[in-house]
């Protein structure tokens, strides 16, 4: 029998938008984890034990549970502890907020694939899921109103699960992205995540772990 962890175990990879999304939240809520970096293309068995269907992020708790879905273990760190607020929604604006995500994960994310990975969707056209991603990025600037956050002057949850993939967007062109002047708002919501302390954090290289190697904490020490 496996003797279960005396912290959180987090599996994860560094560039994958889901991951990072746990990773902002476990940081915001002041979680140590051991952190595991891996290798998508060769997954540690131990993860695939925990998770079968071999996706990150994967989060082995000391009391046994697994969370493998990267709202989930937002949820669960940020209802643990939630210093910085980013639970902290009105009535209306948790629907909204919910909504937003749903839209993230759904359109905007099929979309997205099919636009940043063009050539894996030989039969697709990539215009066509481009405007398909710029449809969402137009509703997001709309939202953003001028304001640093979505919802106001202050970060919430919603701002950190959907920012990892307009991060893979401007991948994907950036001089597309941000030749799109329309979205003014939306450029400075973006670029304000990329420079922030938190980001830089959460982005720390790790080397990919091993089912022999010592425990690695995260977040990482400065």
């Amino acid at each position: 029998m496996v003797a279960l962890p005396s912290v959180p175990v987090i599996y994860s990879f560094r560039r994958c938008p889901y991951a990072m999304r746990a990773r902002l939240a476990l940081l915001a809520s002041e979680q140590i984890c051991e952190h595991r970096e891996i290798l998508l293309r060769d997954k540690p068995a131990s993860m695939l034990t925990l998770s079968p269907k071999g996706t990150v992020p994967v989060m082995w708790l000391p009391d046994g549970r697994v969370l493998d879905e990267s709202l989930d273990i937002m949820y669960w760190a940020l209802h643990n502890n939630d210093p910085l607020g980013w639970l902290e929604y009105t009535s209306n604006e948790i629907f909204l907020a919910t909504k937003l995500i749903e839209e993230n994960d759904g359109p905007f994310k099929h979309h997205l694939d099919r636009y940043k990975y063009a050539d894996r969707y030989e039969k697709e056209n990539l215009e066509t899921h481009r405007d398909g991603c710029l449809e969402t990025l137009e509703k997001l600037n709309a939202q953003l109103n001028g304001n640093n956050w979505l919802f106001g002057a202050e970060a919430r949850m919603v701002d950190y699960a959907i920012l990892p993939f307009i991060r893979q967007c401007r991948i994907a062109n950036s001089d597309w992205f941000d030749s799109q002047n329309q979205l003014e708002d939306l450029h400075l919501w973006l670029q304000n995540f990329l420079t922030s302390d938190i980001f830089n954090t959460v982005m720390h290289k790790y080397e990919v772990w091993k089912d022999e190697d010592d425990p690695v904490v995260f977040p990482p020490a400065h």
